[in-house]
């Protein structure tokens, strides 16, 4: 059974949030590891412009301070997105970093994009134990670090219904073309009887499959379309679906595929905060209000096992937010199959907010390669 290591949000006279994860960084044996002249890469999301739910800076530096300090040399990284928007290439991701605070004077080491200049800089790693795919394209500047340390926020995702350690890993470290690979199945569908015409979708499609009929309504040609789901995301009138329902269980099993493959043969820890849980990711230039309390922070060896803890601890908690204002009436975690590990009955927020996914698939694969265990044991700290 995995160890997570766990704080709350709460902080007294005399500590802050920041002393809790060097607290929690030291019981949870992250200097265990060589960090000796070492690269460390400390993979993150830097946030979408506009997003004020993504990680502060602060963050980060904890945890590189503590590297710097055993010898180890960190760097920040994130690889380019396929979507149009401020992190596609190197140049503009940088800006976005720097605009959401991230830099050396902030975080104490540099940033280095793991994927070149135009997100076409990757190396071919193979998968252990892969059964969707034999090898992975994981930028080149990760797959060249010599350990892998992941800091990210955990959220909601509208295609794998949450976001953490292991889409951090596997979707995150993927260059462009290991994007398009994720995302090349489970094209959208547009309907028309709920479609505005309002033209997000299109203004957010960065390969131009979105074309209007005379009616102004929105059709998505599926012969451009590379299935990356960014319009599912950006669509408020629910006006897109998806007729393949195995499509997002099979992209949940790519990103557990993915992220075998970035930390094999490699030592590898694992950071979550479970705060402002936005309903979908960073990578929206907006943020909603977040879904349940902040919950706290989470740390690990075994990254399935802290994603587990982390579902396990926000479902939980009581939503403050109505997040699915087309839901009637009240379903528990019972009726959706799901029981909290440890923690009694609790609705699972994750399926009542994005319906079509199932995260379960995600760490079942997970365990199935081998990359960890869903099992674990709480450590309170």
């Amino acid at each position: 059974m995995s160890k997570v290591y766990f704080t709350n949000m709460r902080c007294g006279r005399g500590t802050n949030l920041l002393k809790k994860l060097s607290k929690l960084l030291d019981a949870a044996g992250f200097d265990a590891i060589n960090w000796d002249k070492r690269f460390a890469a400390l993979k993150l999301h830097f946030g979408e412009p506009g997003n004020l739910s993504a990680l502060r800076p602060n963050w980060a530096k904890v945890v590189a301070d503590k590297i710097t300090a055993q010898g180890g040399l960190p760097f920040l990284t994130d690889c380019s997105t396929m979507y149009v928007g401020r992190r596609s290439n190197a140049l503009d991701h940088i800006r976005a970093a720097w605009e959401n605070g991230y830099n050396y004077l902030a975080c104490g080491c540099p940033i280095v994009m793991g994927d070149g200049l135009k997100g076409t800089d990757f190396a071919e790693l193979p998968v252990p134990n892969g059964e969707i795919f034999k090898t992975a394209f994981i930028g080149r500047v990760i797959a060249d670090a010599d350990i892998i340390v992941s800091l990210n926020h955990f959220k909601g995702h509208q295609e794998t219904g949450f976001g953490g350690a292991l889409k951090n890993l596997g979707m995150g470290c993927a260059s462009r073309a290991g994007k398009v690979a994720l995302h090349n199945e489970g094209k959208g569908i547009i309907d028309k009887s709920c479609c505005t015409g309002c033209g997000y979708c299109a203004k957010n499609c960065a390969v131009d499959a979105i074309v209007f009929d005379e009616q102004g309504k929105a059709a998505i040609l599926h012969e451009r379309c590379v299935g990356c789901g960014r319009c599912f995301g950006t669509c408020a009138f629910h006006a897109i679906y998806n007729e393949n329902y195995s499509a997002n269980e099979r992209l949940c099993k790519k990103i557990a595929e993915y992220s075998g493959a970035v930390v094999a043969g490699k030592p590898h820890f694992h950071i979550s905060v479970a705060a402002q849980i936005s309903p979908n990711c960073d990578c929206h230039n907006y943020n909603d209000a977040a879904i349940v309390p902040d919950v706290g922070i989470f740390a690990s060896f075994d990254p399935v096992a802290l994603d587990h803890a982390c579902i396990d601890m926000v479902n939980t908690m009581p939503k403050i937010y109505e997040y699915a204002p087309e839901y009637k009436g009240k379903v528990t975690g019972a009726q959706l199959g799901y029981t909290p590990c440890g923690c009694g009955e609790g609705n699972d927020h994750f399926a009542l907010i994005h319906p079509g996914t199932d995260w379960r698939s995600q760490l079942e694969h997970g365990v199935k390669i081998g990359l960890g265990e869903m099992d674990y044991e709480v450590v309170e700290v």
